[in-house]
């Protein structure tokens, strides 16, 4: 039985409200609810698996210290998102104000599975999209949120992330070879 005597699973913002309270397992519940996605959004838009762990590790402690300035004008999944999506980008521009050695574009031992090799091809062509197209994009097109709720999370307008978008979609068109396939017909 839940934890509210009826059986029934707590929701985010019930969760959340909870851990502002003192319970000390809820944000652990909604932590464990959102993770995958969460992160797999770190991943997509760091340069490195090491970058996206301390973006991540970052964006999950500051909504575990920032859950009472939560304002239930989203929904906690889009706080949390935008929690993370803003680390990320935080750590990027860190790492562009440094000076860096060149990209090495090491070419890891390919799966012999298609789908592995498709997802390491659209990895590296969506690290070569500028940051703003990436969140864009990513945000619309691989976590399915929509263009109002993208341009509430990247504090932008919706004709903004419409023209992301479309810029990002045409370069990764481009990156993958897309483009030049079908001017070859």
């Amino acid at each position: 039985m839940g934890l509210w005597g009826t059986g029934r699973q707590r929701s985010d913002t019930e969760l959340l409200a909870a851990h502002v309270a003192g319970d000390r397992h809820a944000f652990a519940e909604l932590f464990r609810r959102h993770h995958r996605q969460l992160y797999r959004l770190a991943r997509l838009t760091s340069l490195s698996r090491e970058d996206a762990d301390d973006a991540f590790q970052d964006a999950m402690l500051s909504a575990h210290r920032s859950a009472g300035s939560f304002r239930c004008d989203a929904a906690v999944g889009t706080w949390l998102h935008r929690i993370v999506l803003n680390a990320c980008l935080d750590r990027l521009r860190r790492t562009q104000a440094r000076p860096t050695v060149p990209f090495q574009d090491v070419h890891p031992v390919a799966d012999r599975t298609s789908h592995v090799d498709t997802a390491i091809v659209v990895q590296r062509a969506l690290l070569r999209l500028p940051i703003q197209q990436r969140a864009a994009v990513v945000a619309v097109d691989m976590h399915g949120y929509s263009v109002a709720e993208t341009a509430r999370l990247l504090g932008v307008p919706e004709g903004t992330v419409k023209s992301r978008c479309a810029r990002g979609r045409t370069k990764l068109a481009y990156l993958l070879g897309y483009l030049e396939m079908i001017g070859a017909t």
